[in-house]
């Protein structure tokens, strides 16, 4: 491979035998930060951002049906929620892994991605939901509301000003769950950092570290936008 035959030449041994050199190598550094960010874009933030729509739009769902069905269905949904939500997410992208063959990989990942922060949004959108106030309710009633124009123009719009920052702490949560993605195969950024480019050139230094900083450079100013919108949102209280 490329990388192993650069560091090879470089201490002056056969190609196929392990090589060590400094503790930093800058030039192999930027060897392989090509490669990295293409796995970073390709499949990582990929995977982040379809998988956060899904989680978003399926969470509200979820949310809402375990308020409006009767008591039984609304248990119903409940419970699978909170199964997915108890269940290691490897589980079951290996398991859907094996029983949808004919889906590619990187599909199977993102609805899992999805499905399973759906779960976790839905208690946040309830929450949000929850805490409309009873007046507002009974105002859509005195106006003669429909139960749809109720939910799409005075709770959801509501529910949603205090879930947001919520929601983005969890989108977060997925970014840095990706790494999963290994387990069927998907070779996100972390696994190209550890192993191919580490178990290859058994050079893992320049690797993870490139691997953290990508990771850090990508959730950090998203975070500071979430503290910042909670804050604004606060305030606008």
């Amino acid at each position: 491979m490329t990388h192993h035959n650069l560091l090879a030449q470089e201490a002056d041994v056969p190609a196929d035998q392990p090589t060590t050199g400094p503790w930093w190598d800058w030039a192999f550094a930027w060897e392989i930060l090509p490669d990295m960010l293409t796995a970073f874009v390709q499949f990582t933030l990929l995977v982040t951002v379809v998988g956060t729509l899904i989680a978003a739009v399926l969470g509200l769902v979820i949310a809402i049906l375990i308020m409006v069905l009767p008591r039984p269905l609304a248990w119903l949904v409940r419970w699978v929620a909170n199964f997915i939500r108890m269940t290691p997410i490897v589980v079951q992208l290996i398991l859907l892994f094996w029983a949808f063959l004919w889906l590619d990989a990187l599909t199977i990942g993102i609805i899992v991605f999805g499905v399973h922060y759906a779960t976790y949004m839905s208690e946040v959108y309830r929450a949000g939901i929850e805490s409309v106030p009873k007046g507002q309710w009974e105002a859509t009633t005195a106006l003669s509301m429909n139960a749809v124009r109720t939910w799409r123009r005075v709770v959801i719009p509501q529910a949603l000003r205090s879930t947001i920052p919520s929601l983005g702490n969890y989108a977060i949560s997925m970014f840095k769950d990706t790494p999963f993605l290994y387990a069927i195969g998907v070779t996100e950024m972390v696994t190209l950092a550890v192993g191919e480019i580490g178990g290859t050139t058994f050079r893992y230094n320049e690797a993870v570290t490139i691997a953290g900083l990508i990771f850090l450079a990508a959730s950090y100013p998203t975070a500071v936008l979430i503290n910042r919108l909670e804050k604004r949102l606060a305030y606008a209280h």
